[in-house]
């Protein structure tokens, strides 16, 4: 009898160091930074070869942010974050048999997520039986074998669930749609569903596609550069370098945020050093603090100054757009009250910034998670897109919408057919390349799975990559709904706490990292991926395995593929001999791949088509681009009540957590922080280190979460922020945002009180 296993992240008794915020991104410290993580994981020798390889033609793209590359590269294209990802994929640690005979469920439970991405990576194929407390060894062929006896004998296909993370290259996540498409289901959610499924869903249904429109090049042709609800200093790196060029060239920089972060107010380059260059070049004009959710009423007043500014694009306007007239109507009545009130910006701010926007001729928008984890996700993603129609700045050099990805290639797997909720059209070119029919229902993205689960109405979990529970909100109830999954399967590369809270039986299948050679049987093999903008390149790791026994996922796909579906017509085992036979079937399945084999080996890869970048079109239902009319969101509290944000921490990517230093906010050693307005601290008499509880509130549920440490941040009063995945078991799962079903990480109403019996720590 399995012996119970806690569900939540253990208490940080670290003890807290606190310094002055930085106001300087990367420069020698980065070096430093990157340099001792790297040479700790991997070894001067390995830290060489890998850091080598990393974003150069011939080598693997980074397996951290989607970022894309320069076309005339460096040495060294990769940032601090960058590199701790590769050194963490690479790292010479390894945890197989003996680790796991030592280690049962209830002693890794109580280890934090640091300690158990630290411990390295997994060598072999694991099973959990439902009697068990530790994992055992299997060999690959039971593993599989016990998969797809469970598959078959589910009662239907939507019986089972497969989600995908961000890491999986387009072979992987073709092959893997492919086969669970095969065996009869829609049943894909991914990352994409917690983060930027709001930019898809508003960028849609008003430009006609879901992605951004710049190139890498357009940043050198602004004139204004709006960078909104994003810390690249931290997620997003080698974008400073794209703002500090454009800043050079004279662009004007817009940085539109909750908390001032430091890669947006100085930047210096660590190669600048080489060059006997020692200057830090400043990148924000201004910093507009916004409340947390104030954004809407903030594009509001931006609209409304330009309108009385001037400086549209008229004949853009009459001839290619529809809905302006209502949109104007709407921003000329919202009320300066309001817009002011609401976002907490002062007007005369509003105004300055607003004159910037109706005097540009090329203006980017740029957002993040800040934008779209709102109950009004969509709808201020497309307040963004009212202000830059207005002066035309789509299609056009210099200008564009800037979504910027936080996976390497979460809008790779997208594109290639990770979607719950396929088109009709896509199906259509789908079947017609697997020469297959296809299922048409709609499956589940991720909140619904979760809810199917905690319903006992998913029996098989198949995860490929990702650690789903401290990704995904209300961390107490997506535990219990998973311990409803008879077998929940996870192919992975490191060990993390979904392996820890699972279903009653689960499979760990250990496969290759992005850094690591793949030899199948056909030789050496690459894979592809796609970035931020838009590029399809390759990616080709060089360093030797860490175990003998890791397999590729475009080979654990297929394996799995062709034990299940013994009738089909198509050859998985062949396709995962040669990977150029899976992108032959692509450019057969996909718009915008055809000859995939010949573009993929282009030197930097291939542009896939984007009406609006490349002629002005929208394929929209009226083939126009639409102006959308919103009324301002209510943002109202109690007056006893606080906006919670979760967001990441320096020595952090996603879920995995790197180190337990914040350095750029100056927050060391500890990571359950609630930061928070000084003159709020104050009315309640509370001192930094205060001991607290933090309760959210939705729709009469409350959640409690313990013994946070409130320490004083430069945020705006009645908001307070807090890291993930730590704080995300305060996210209630039925507070999504609108038409996206995006959990509403950015927007958590909550209350704080004094931890009872607590001692405040010195």
């Amino acid at each position: 009898m399995r012996k119970p296993v806690p569900h939540i992240v253990p208490l940080d008794n670290n003890k807290l160091r606190l310094s002055k915020p930085k106001k300087l991104a990367a420069g020698i410290p980065a070096v430093v930074s990157s340099s001792k993580h790297s040479l700790k994981k991997m070894g001067l020798t390995r830290t060489v070869k890998s850091l080598s390889m990393v974003n150069q033609k011939s080598g693997f793209d980074c397996p951290g942010c989607a970022w894309p590359d320069p076309e005339n590269r460096t040495h060294f294209e990769f940032c601090e974050n960058g590199a701790k990802a590769v050194a963490d994929e690479a790292t010479k640690s390894k945890v197989g048999r003996d680790f796991f005979k030592k280690f049962s469920l209830q002693d890794l439970a109580s280890k934090s997520d640091f300690w158990l991405n630290d411990q390295g990576r997994i060598v072999e194929p694991l099973f959990l039986s439902k009697d068990s407390n530790n994992y055992e060894p299997i060999s690959w062929d039971d593993a599989l074998t016990k998969i797809s006896d469970r598959l078959n004998a589910l009662s239907t296909p939507d019986k089972a669930v497969f989600y995908t993370s961000g890491r999986t290259s387009n072979e992987a996540a073709f092959l893997y749609q492919a086969f669970i498409r095969s065996y009869g289901t829609n049943n894909l959610p991914d990352c994409s569903n917690m983060c930027h499924e709001s930019s898809g869903k508003g960028l849609g249904s008003t430009i006609g596609i879901g992605k951004g429109t710049v190139k890498l090049e357009d940043f050198n042709h602004s004139d204004l550069i709006l960078v909104i609800g994003q810390n690249p200093g931290t997620n997003h790196p080698r974008m400073l370098t794209a703002l500090r060029d454009a800043k050079k060239r004279g662009s004007k920089i817009i940085h539109i945020n909750p908390l001032p972060e430091a890669g947006l107010e100085r930047f210096k380059h660590p190669q600048d050093y080489m060059s006997l260059d020692f200057k830090s070049t400043k990148l924000s004009d201004f910093h507009l603090q916004v409340k947390i959710g104030g954004d809407a009423a903030l594009m509001k007043g931006l609209i409304k100054v330009h309108l009385e500014s001037g400086g549209f694009d008229t004949e853009f306007i009459e001839n290619s757009t529809t809905g302006f007239q209502s949109m104007c109507d709407n921003a000329r009545e919202t009320p300066w009250e309001l817009i002011v009130r609401d976002s907490g910006v002062e007007k005369h701010l509003i105004e300055k910034v607003g004159v910037l926007c109706a005097r540009s001729n090329a203006t980017i928008a740029c957002w993040a998670m800040g934008l779209t984890q709102h109950r009004n996700g969509v709808s201020v993603i497309q307040e963004v897109v009212n202000l830059l129609l207005l002066g035309g700045h789509v299609g056009r050099k210099g200008a564009g919408f800037c979504p910027v990805r936080g996976h390497s290639n979460v809008q790779g797997d997208r594109t290639v057919g990770i979607w719950e909720a396929p088109s009709d059209s896509f199906m259509d070119k789908m079947e017609q390349g697997l020469k297959i029919s296809l299922p048409r229902k709609h499956g589940y993205d991720v909140v619904n799975s979760i809810k199917a689960m905690a319903d006992s109405n998913v029996e098989v979990f198949f995860c490929m990559g990702g650690n789903f529970l401290s990704a995904t909100p209300d961390t107490r109830f997506t535990a219990n709904a998973l311990s409803n999954v008879d077998l929940i399967v996870q192919v992975s590369t490191k060990l993390n706490r979904s392996h820890i809270v699972t279903g009653k039986e689960a499979l760990i299948l250990p496969c290759l990292g992005r850094t690591e050679l793949d030899i199948q049987k056909s030789g050496k093999q690459f894979v592809s991926v796609e970035n931020s903008m838009g590029i399809v390149h390759m990616s080709r790791g060089g360093l030797k395995p860490a175990s003998e026994l890791l397999r590729s996922e475009p080979w654990i796909v297929a394996s799995l593929a062709a034990k299940t579906l013994k009738n089909s017509p198509i050859e998985w085992n062949e396709l995962a001999s040669s990977y150029d036979k899976i992108r032959d079937i692509m450019s057969e399945s996909l718009h915008g791949f055809e000859d995939y084999n010949i573009r993929v080996r282009e030197e930097n890869g291939f542009y896939l088509p984007n009406p609006p970048r490349d002629s002005r079109t929208f394929q929209t239902d009226d083939g126009k681009a639409h102006f959308t009319t919103h009324d301002l969101p209510d943002v109202s509290v109690e007056s006893d009540q606080y906006v919670m944000m979760t967001l990441r921490s320096h020595d952090q990517y996603n879920t995995t957590i790197y180190g337990l230093d914040d350095r750029y906010r100056g927050i060391k050693g500890n990571r359950r922080i609630l930061m928070m307005n000084p003159l709020d601290m104050l009315e309640r008499n509370w001192k930094t280190r205060q001991v607290i509880d933090i309760t959210s509130h939705f729709e009469g549920e409350e959640r409690t979460s313990g013994n946070w440490l409130v320490i004083p941040y430069e945020i705006p009063s009645g908001n307070i922020a807090a890291y993930f995945p730590e704080a995300n078991e305060l996210v209630p799962l039925d507070s999504t945002a609108e038409i996206s079903n995006t959990p509403t990480s950015k927007w958590i109403i909550c209350s704080l009180s004094e931890t009872s019996n607590s001692d405040e720590e010195e």
